[in-house]
């Protein structure tokens, strides 16, 4: 998909899509008595991003918030978890990870229908499209940067003193994905032809790491899950926690890094480094390391190509939820094409390496 239209398709919000509208007396009740503070009454909007959990901006006499909610339908098992998004984000604020703030979590069905949780609206812009001409040079590597950094803080918690020591499993991390994602692309690949991912699981398995350091990782670590700060060189806030958990963090932040081996025609910046102005993959991961003490060892190419592997997974579920028609996104229908092509790429890196 062009990044220009990319942006376009994914940025701001839209009126409520049919099917995803909220109960909104008994929701404005429920935010009387949970959300300090909170007036209304309130206008809703959806946003036109995210594939995965419907997310509307909620604005009120009181301020202007974000409810995220699990969709509807048939779901994964402990998919779409919004309990435990809102759990890690309250937990990392006061260690100085940009989140935005919680306000509270709805476990009762009967409110709207499904579980969700309100938080802060956190303005600025969200950059979908960095390697296109709306930046300059400068622009981009401060924008790529910022999010080095921003990574960096979450993999240096220390999660035990953040009350996240019981979050997810010390160690194996890799090894769970890699069945976890497996798992995934075996139920959703019904109708989507992508034999690149069956050459892919044989690969990995057989060259998982034998050793992992483990931190908070969010899951989904990209610049579209960041909003920067209009007014500096600082991500604002990391959102869509869905994934997160306690996992191996270089593998986390090789997620972060894929672009560097991504083509141009999936929205990457493979060749053309340096003539975006971005700075080099191995400074990158230089700075990263120095910042929160962990090395990536031999295996970065592994990590590259398994989370190719696992976003391929991820946009081929998307897929699935199209056809069964629980797909939160308006431009969903691209997430197939965007699984072949994500899976041949990794496919490819996967025979160079050898």
């Amino acid at each position: 998909m062009d990044i220009k239209l990319r942006a376009e398709l994914n940025s701001g919000t839209t009126g409520v899509r049919p099917g995803f509208e909220l109960e909104l007396p008994a929701l404005e009740v429920w935010l009387r008595n949970h959300v300090d503070g909170f007036a209304g009454p309130v206008r809703v909007e959806q946003f036109k991003g995210g594939q995965s959990n419907p997310t509307y901006k909620l604005t009120a006499a009181s301020g202007t918030y974000v409810l995220r909610s699990k969709p509807l339908g048939t779901l994964l098992k402990s998919a779409h978890a919004v309990d435990r998004e809102y759990r890690v984000m309250t937990a990392l604020a006061p260690a100085g990870v940009p989140v935005p703030r919680t306000f509270a979590l709805c476990t009762d069905d009967s409110v709207i229908g499904r579980w969700f949780y309100v938080m802060a609206f956190t303005d600025g812009p969200i950059v979908w499209d960095l390697p296109s001409d709306r930046w300059s040079s400068g622009q981009r590597a401060t924008i790529w940067m910022a999010g080095v950094e921003a990574a960096a803080r979450l993999h240096r918690v220390d999660f035990a003193a953040v009350g996240l020591a019981d979050f997810g499993k010390p160690g194996g991390y890799v090894a769970r994905q890699m069945r976890r994602w497996s798992e995934q692309y075996q139920y959703t690949r019904d109708g989507i032809y992508n034999p690149a991912m069956d050459q892919l699981i044989p690969f990995l398995a057989e060259r998982l790491p034998a050793r992992e350091p483990t931190a908070v990782v969010h899951g989904d670590l990209q610049l579209s899950n960041m909003i920067q700060d209009g007014a500096g060189a600082r991500v604002a806030a990391i959102i869509d926690w869905e994934l997160a958990t306690l996992g191996n963090p270089a593998s986390d932040f090789a997620y972060y890094c894929r672009d560097y081996h991504v083509p141009a025609e999936a929205g990457g910046f493979s060749g053309s480094v340096d003539a975006l102005g971005l700075p080099p993959e191995r400074e990158v991961i230089r700075q990263w390391s120095e910042a929160t003490g962990h090395d990536v060892g031999d295996d970065w190419m592994i990590y590259i190509i398994f989370n190719m592997f696992r976003l391929a997974a991820i946009r081929q579920g998307v897929a699935k939820r199209i056809k069964d028609g629980t797909a939160t996104s308006a431009n969903a229908g691209l997430a197939a094409e965007g699984a072949v092509l994500m899976a041949n790429t990794a496919w490819r890196l996967a025979r160079e390496f050898g």
